[in-house]
């Protein structure tokens, strides 16, 4: 019995250790949810008035652009889609990274059988090493900022992705994929596809309202040179940010439930340790009363 305490009585302090980990995750976590909120915040009107602005110059006039074209395929090959995915540096996130991975996979799978070649390119180190371990080929990867992005982190997938799109024979459509913030106890895997523009006719008036009336000088091909890149960047670094908020939402919900399932587990192993110590306790003293009696008879008959 005493060595079953001492085993108990180990598992507990392993346990408090581990509680006072994940405890600490949680409190980190939730520290950096707010800054990521204000962050997602402060890009996302700059995001929705950019793309406003191309939405109004592709829509308003009848400007060809090598970003909103549909290519035609070379015969006898495949039309090629990047898959930019958006994943975590980082671990003890629950389910954030199976989410957004999984939802990649079905896009792809799409794209299969749409006749289309994904290409993919992922950012964070959970998804690069997911599609290592299944050794599968990677056109650009990107890790160590995935819970503090910057502009520069984001322009510099977005460039590289723009100029394969642009290369003769290069990349044909770019989707990301990412996962938006809804709330702190919301998030969600989503998929968008970014090049070349998709139109769509519609009686709705446009979200945010109607467009200004916008005078494109020098011309709106100009204009789009211009636009576009910094349309693709804004979109990449929200999206970015998004995930950020996510994965520290993710965080901070799993490690709470590790906080709390270490707490159930403490108590539980109390109570073993409990119900041990008072066996060894109820086994000394039946030793002992047993010790006395048998002292007390041997006495009776020696008399």
């Amino acid at each position: 019995m005493a060595g079953q305490l001492r085993v108990y009585r180990r598992r507990i302090a392993s346990v408090k250790a581990t509680k006072q980990i994940t405890r600490a995750q949680e409190l980190i976590a939730t520290a950096r949810i707010v800054k990521a909120q204000q962050k997602v915040a402060a890009s996302t009107p700059y995001a929705e008035e950019i793309t406003r602005a191309v939405s109004a110059v592709a829509s308003r006039s009848n400007a060809s652009h090598a970003l909103t074209t549909e290519r035609e395929p070379q015969p006898g090959t495949r039309p090629k889609a990047a898959v930019v995915v958006i994943t975590s540096d980082r671990g003890f996130a629950g389910g954030y990274n199976s989410n957004v991975l999984r939802e990649a996979e079905q896009l792809m799978q799409l794209l299969r059988e749409q006749g289309k070649e994904p290409v993919r390119y992922v950012v964070g180190r959970k998804g690069v090493s997911y599609n290592a371990f299944r050794d599968r080929p990677m056109a650009g990867t990107w890790v160590g900022f995935s819970d503090n992005p910057a502009y520069p982190d984001a322009r510099t997938v977005a460039d590289e992705v723009i100029g394969a799109f642009l290369e003769e024979n290069g990349l044909d459509e770019i989707h990301l994929v990412s996962t938006r913030f809804i709330s702190m106890l919301s998030q969600q895997p989503t998929t968008v596809r970014i090049l070349p523009l998709q139109y769509e006719e519609t009686t709705e008036p446009p979200a945010g309202g109607a467009f200004p009336l916008y005078e494109f000088e020098p011309s709106p091909e100009r204009v789009l040179d211009e636009l576009l890149p910094h349309y693709v960047r804004a979109r990449i670094y929200n999206a970015m940010l998004q995930s950020a908020a996510s994965e520290h939402a993710a965080r901070r919900r799993a490690m709470k439930s590790a906080t709390d399932n270490a707490s159930d587990l403490i108590d539980n192993l109390t109570r073993l340790a409990n119900a041990a110590r008072q066996a060894d306790i109820t086994q000394e003293i039946s030793e002992i009363v047993g010790g006395a009696n048998a002292l007390a008879d041997a006495n009776v008959g020696s008399d």
